[in-house]
């Protein structure tokens, strides 16, 4: 269900790196987790590309995902969030490639200027079959966390910019909302998994490159 990355994407959220069925990988539970550097992972204390990236687009976001999310439902009645990932580069400016869905579990994705906060025409993913649409309309129902009470868990425990968020379940059945949050003082990214029935943070990761 994430969004999908586009070419020059200035930042890489809601990736699944080991195969769990969303989320980040390498992920260790809260309590072992490392604290994020205070500058950099780079040994001369220089930012990495990707924390050079993100400084570069996220102070240029000046809407939010609540509110990107919030004009991609108005663009589709009877439809809840799924998914929000900032995007941008230096040719592109920065927008958040969002998704919806309706309670048969129909995906519309998007597109919503993260600077002025107008939503592009919604458009039909054409690759999704009956059994995708019929797993995520069971998904809306089983949730009973909302994608902003997922993106506030996280943010209460590290403060920052939400860049990504995503609504997915692992290989164990868990359905979990992955939030992204990027910290300005390191330009760090800490993808948190959240339980998206009761909002426990189930697994924290940071990624310092």
């Amino acid at each position: 269900m994430c969004a999908a990355a586009t070419a020059g994407a200035m930042l890489t959220g809601c990736g699944n790196d080991n195969g769990d069925g969303g989320g980040t990988g390498n992920l260790v539970p809260p309590s072992q987790a490392a604290p994020a550097a205070a500058t950099s992972a780079s040994p001369t204390g220089a930012l990495t590309q990707d924390q050079a990236d993100r400084k570069a687009l996220v102070p240029r976001a000046k809407v939010s995902y609540d509110k990107a999310l919030r004009a991609a439902v108005a663009a589709v009645p009877d439809s809840k969030p799924v998914a929000a990932e900032l995007e941008g580069s230096d040719v592109v400016g920065p927008r958040w490639d969002t998704q919806v869905a309706t309670s048969d579990g129909t995906v519309r994705s998007v597109r919503v200027d993260a600077v002025t906060g107008k939503a592009d025409q919604p458009h039909t993913e054409s690759d999704e079959e009956g059994d995708d649409r019929r797993e995520l309309a069971g998904w809306l129902k089983r949730a009973t966390v909302t994608a902003e009470q997922a993106a506030r868990t996280a943010t209460d425990k590290k403060k920052g910019t939400v860049t990504s968020i995503e609504l997915d379940d692992s290989d164990d059945g868990k359905l979990m909302w992955f939030v992204d949050v990027v910290t300005t003082t390191d330009w760090n990214k800490t993808t948190f998994d959240i339980d998206a029935t009761n909002r426990k943070i189930l697994r924290e990761h940071v990624d310092t490159d």
